[in-house]
């Protein structure tokens, strides 16, 4: 796909629709000179160069990418116009997109008739669905694994929600047995359940999760913004995922996933979704000055949030319109991601410097320096990762840092003496296709980084 082509012609198809309005001078207060706009641009790139090469295979550090050139195309042709979502009268194109595109995300979870939309990212979601958490168990506790992302602890607290932490299995799961005990000593609403934790991809097994469901009365809300694309490929095959979690997602109460992570868009791009339509109820407003051309729901009114980037949803619908939400289209993305994960955990059983933290579920991987005592296995990580970072351009090596206990090495079987309480393990997450091409070079610069 030739991207240069592609952003100009829709620069041009944009500019030539809104010819068809006619034309008008341009106000003298936004007029800037080339001469002025040059100076003020040259700072700009110089200032994006001290950025870290996200685009690169060599980078494997932090959640980060770029999106894929059909959600640029599609964001740029949008955002000239700018539409809202929040109200059809601000985004009668784009919020028809979003419908589409949410409609898309809701099929691919089994929940083809889920009410959802778009947020400015998976945070947002969240807190959408432990809003409605809140309404439908009035007064009831929320639960989540002590490996959950540290929204829903925030969240909880903004909302004045009791928040309950559960705790987790030595792969960093949600412990079930734990969760029926809590649930027999505290009144719990509503059981997070996550789908990809942030850490290390861990995937809490909800269908135990809802099979606890029967025998307890609460809501299950499954955080999938990480992980939550995997689904595509959760079939139990070798280069797959486990299916039976995934699966699940389809009997839960809502999901979140985040577009800007595995499905190629830019920031921020999240969305939530819930199986039961009739929701809507909590989010009703009366707002006589927006919604006014049409009796039809607009996004706004099933949102918490009022300003909606039209934007967003454009690159999002463009993107599923040439790699769809399914196994053969975007699918084949994670799915070589994945195989990359795979392939390092083989390199790794044969490494006599590092070693795997724990088996990877998805494609996110733990890396443990191998050292005989805690404070050891620190200073190699932050030596490995300071390293990589500081090597010349074409050789560096992005990589992420993890702290854990001595526990949580004991938990997983590694034999490291407890000389400090914690220490850092290095993370890497492969969340770009290209990595699986390139996880056998990475790994023998890491290698030697670490001698």
């Amino acid at each position: 796909m030739d991207l240069r082509r592609w952003t100009a012609r829709a620069w041009d198809e944009v500019e030539r629709w809104q010819a068809g309005f006619g034309g008008f001078g341009e106000h003298p207060s936004t007029s800037v000179a080339d001469a002025e706009f040059a100076a003020a641009f040259g700072d700009l790139v110089e200032r994006l160069r001290e950025s870290y090469p996200f685009h690169h295979p060599r980078y494997q550090g932090q959640m980060l990418k770029p999106p894929h050139p059909a959600a640029m195309v599609g964001y740029l042709a949008a955002m000239r116009i700018n539409p809202n979502n929040h109200a059809l009268d601000g985004g009668p194109a784009t919020s028809r997109m979003e419908q589409e595109a949410t409609g898309l995300l809701g099929a691919m979870f089994g929940m083809p008739n889920a009410l959802g939309h778009l947020t400015s990212s998976g945070t947002i979601a969240n807190l959408e669905a432990l809003f409605v958490a809140r309404e439908t168990r009035p007064g009831r506790a929320v639960a989540f694994s002590s490996e959950a992302h540290y929204t829903h602890s925030r969240m909880c607290r903004l909302l004045g929600v009791p928040a309950v932490q559960v705790p987790v299995d030595a792969a960093g799961r949600l412990d079930v047995p734990a969760l029926d005990a809590l649930m027999s000593e505290q009144d719990i609403g509503t059981v997070v359940v996550t789908a990809g934790s942030t850490a290390l991809g861990a995937v809490d097994p909800i269908d135990e999760v809802l099979a606890l469901r029967e025998k307890h009365d609460f809501r299950v809300h499954v955080d999938a913004a990480y992980g939550g694309f995997f689904a595509l490929i959760a079939d139990d095959s070798s280069a797959g995922v486990s299916a039976a979690p995934f699966r699940a997602i389809a009997d839960c109460d809502s999901v979140v996933v985040d577009p800007h992570k595995h499905g190629l868009q830019p920031y921020g791009c999240g969305a939530v979704l819930f199986a039961d339509p009739e929701v809507a109820r909590f989010y009703r407003h009366d707002s006589p000055y927006t919604y006014f051309t049409t009796d039809e729901p607009h996004l706004g009114e099933i949102s918490l949030e009022c300003s909606k980037s039209g934007a967003a949803a454009a690159a999002l619908w463009l993107t599923f319109q040439v790699l769809p939400p399914t196994p053969d289209g975007l699918g084949q993305v994670l799915r070589a991601s994945r195989r990359a994960a795979l392939r390092w955990s083989e390199l790794l059983a044969d490494s006599a410097v590092l070693s795997a933290y724990q088996q990877p579920e998805l494609d996110i991987v733990g890396l443990l320096p191998n050292a005989a005592h805690l404070s050891e296995v620190d200073v190699l990580a932050e030596r490995a990762m300071t390293r990589g970072m500081q090597a010349p351009p074409q050789e560096q090596l992005h990589l992420a840092v993890l702290e854990v206990t001595a526990e949580d090495l004991a938990a997983r079987g590694h034999a490291v003496q407890r000389d400090v309480p914690r220490a850092r393990i290095l993370r890497s997450v492969l969340m770009k296709p290209e990595h699986e091409y390139w996880i056998e070079h990475n790994h023998h610069v890491l290698e030697r980084l670490l001698l």
